[in-house]
């Protein structure tokens, strides 16, 4: 059975400040995907949160880009967006950067991942969601995933994983694209998603061309020519059998590792993996949140959700987060803490570079 995974999420409004999702939102959100199944536009559907990002994840037979299903998420976020101003939540609507809905959400706010798949007999799917960090958060673990034998050990010894996997890069300050093969061309991709603020893994294939993984890659900034929050992605990696394990694919988050967002979107800071329930983001507003959430498919239903980061075998990752959270604070508003001059030009860095402009002197020798 083929089958499309749509996961569509947008901030449109925290409770309180930015460290969470009001009920009353995640309530009208399953109004609307609720008709949604009940026409017949949708097979099957959950609503969740990270932080104060309100995600949709939604299966159906209409492949990806849809303008039916977009549409319906706009709609939905719209929706959301009136509850949201009606409790006065912070930030209402902020995501949603278009006044109309114009054929597809890409370009008009949320993030998207969407992934078209010919179901197996067994369909495992991780969906991770993140909250105070960029699209690039993806680039590291997914890496370790897809590439790195000392992460996924079948790599080495499963013969359906053995040949590689087929990798693709967005540019996403300068909308280009290139693909990568692995593992022959490891050390070429390294120098571009090494630079995860520029250079974001959109997809992986196997070798054969069946797709494994898929993230959102929108940057807001970009989209709204200032800052608007940060972009909070959403990454599908699918499972067993030609792909890794789930353990494999969980692996990655047991190592805290660094990403640029946190507070004001102009920090760099730990990715901390969590439960839903923990997707609260406060210090700081922050550190930034991960979350996984498993699901078996079965004829398109979603059968689950599992709250894969609920494990206590994830309790030395969240303290090492913590410490690592520390020492970065400490810091305060020096580089590495804060993020380097280049990333900083939607914050007061051109007005204040522009008013101090004629007090820099040549220096002479």
């Amino acid at each position: 059975m083929k089958v499309t995974l749509s996961v569509i999420k947008a901030d449109i409004g925290g409770f309180v400040g930015h460290s969470d999702s009001h009920p009353q939102c995640l309530v009208r959100a399953e109004k609307h995907l609720a008709e949604a199944k009940k026409n017949g536009m949708l097979i099957d559907y959950h609503i969740t949160k990270c932080g104060d990002d309100l995600q949709l994840v939604m299966t159906h037979q209409k492949g990806i880009n849809n303008k039916v299903i977009h549409e319906m998420a706009w709609d939905t976020f719209v929706s959301c967006t009136e509850v949201a101003k009606e409790l006065k939540l912070y930030g209402a609507g902020q995501d949603l950067l278009c006044d109309a809905f114009s054929g597809n959400v890409k370009g008009m706010g949320p993030g998207v991942a969407e992934m078209e798949l010919e179901e197996r007999p067994s369909e495992p799917i991780i969906i991770f969601m993140a909250d105070k960090t960029s699209s690039g958060a993806w680039n590291l673990p997914l890496y370790k995933m897809f590439a790195d034998p000392f992460n996924t050990i079948g790599l080495v010894i499963a013969e359906n994983m053995h040949d590689g996997f087929s990798f693709e890069v967005h540019d996403v300050k300068e909308s280009k694209g290139i693909s990568f093969n692995t593992p022959e061309e490891i050390y070429d991709m390294l120098v571009f998603i090494g630079a995860h603020s520029r250079f974001a893994i959109k997809s992986i294939s196997t070798r054969k061309g069946e797709i494994a993984a898929v993230s959102s890659t929108q940057k807001l900034a970009f989209l709204a020519d200032r800052y608007v929050g940060k972009d909070d992605p959403v990454c599908i990696v699918r499972a067993q059998g030609s792909f890794p394990a789930v353990g494999e694919i969980l692996e990655p988050f047991a190592q805290p590792y660094l990403v640029e967002g946190w507070m004001r979107g102009s920090h760099n800071g730990p990715i901390m993996p969590v439960s839903i329930e923990d997707s609260t983001p406060t210090r700081f507003d922050g550190p930034p949140r991960v979350t996984a959430l498993g699901f078996q498919l079965s004829n398109g239903m979603l059968i689950g959700p599992r709250d894969m980061f609920k494990d206590k075998s994830f309790d030395n990752a969240r303290q090492k987060s913590l410490d690592m959270a520390d020492m970065m604070r400490s810091h305060g508003p020096f580089e590495p803490h804060r993020l380097p001059l280049e990333e900083m030009e939607y914050t007061t860095m051109p007005q204040v570079s522009k008013k101090l402009a004629g007090r820099f002197k040549p220096l002479e020798d």
